[in-house]
């Protein structure tokens, strides 16, 4: 699988936030964007992610067998996506009936991920419950329940 893109440009409202962006990124590859508050860079993985629409420019996947980006990625924003009343074990359960397996691989079991962040003994707590770090891991886990070649991670390190 391979993500390009050519000549990304965006705007938020009448302005634009950036423009000429480019890069090409294979298996195992990452980018790391930096820079200051507002100046794009959620709005730009949002349109990498297909999420919103490119003011110019295009983002191009291959092996991805003609499907859309949001369906062969995950996106994790600053908002980790988890309902507050329910238990960890129904958000992750949720999140793996809801997201299925893409093409190639399978996602873990919700114990396995809740493992895998380290949070194992804890699926039965309500999600609200939890501290904001505990929170925050258990997001990643929602990424492990389900199988993407790609994670699109906006400020993964927040909480």
């Amino acid at each position: 699988m391979r993500l390009t893109a050519d000549g990304l440009a965006a705007r938020r409202g009448e302005d634009l936030l950036f423009s000429g962006i480019s890069f090409d990124l294979g298996p195992g590859d990452a980018l790391v964007l930096t820079g200051r508050n507002g100046s794009g860079k959620s709005t730009l993985l949002r349109v990498v992610a297909g999420l919103i629409h490119a003011e110019a420019g295009q983002v191009t996947w291959s092996g991805t067998g003609g499907m859309r980006p949001a369906e062969a990625c995950h996106y994790l924003g600053h908002r980790n996506a988890m309902k507050a009343e329910l238990t960890v074990q129904e958000n992750l359960s949720l999140w793996k009936s809801f997201f299925g397996d893409f093409d190639g691989g399978a996602g873990l079991s919700v114990a396995e991920a809740a493992e895998r962040v380290g949070l194992g003994g804890i699926t039965h707590l309500p999600f609200g419950y939890l501290s904001a770090g505990q929170q925050r891991r258990m997001a990643f886990a929602k990424l492990l329940v389900a199988h993407r070649p790609v994670w699109i991670l906006d400020e993964p390190a927040g909480g």
